[in-house]
């Protein structure tokens, strides 16, 4: 059964549409937390998936990060959706999704 903060965080992350992605950082700002490390903890066990797309959510530098199914799965399903990933990393100037709303 999921915590609270993790709730909060499957809640924002189904938030980031097709073709964007966010990072932990973000979320947890989302969430008035510093907490960045649990963001990526609560999404490495997301039950919900692909309802939370957790493969949307990169690192700050626009590294990919880890993901339940492998750095070559997250690079694929993002690839599909129309987001451009080099050598690893997605370019958050373009493809960054900035519209979170404090919850």
């Amino acid at each position: 059964m999921p915590t609270e903060f993790e709730k909060k965080v499957y809640e924002i992350t189904k938030r980031i549409p097709k073709g964007k992605v966010s990072t932990y950082k973000q979320i947890a700002q989302a969430m008035n937390s510093k907490a960045y490390r649990a963001v990526g903890q609560a999404l490495h066990k997301n039950p919900y998936s692909p309802k939370v797309p957790c493969h949307r959510v990169v690192r700050s530098d626009g590294s990919l990060g880890g993901f339940a199914l492998g750095q070559r799965k997250k690079a694929e399903m993002l690839r599909k959706e129309g987001v451009i990933v080099k050598k690893n990393r997605v370019n958050l100037k373009k493809f960054l999704f900035k519209e979170f709303i404090s919850s």
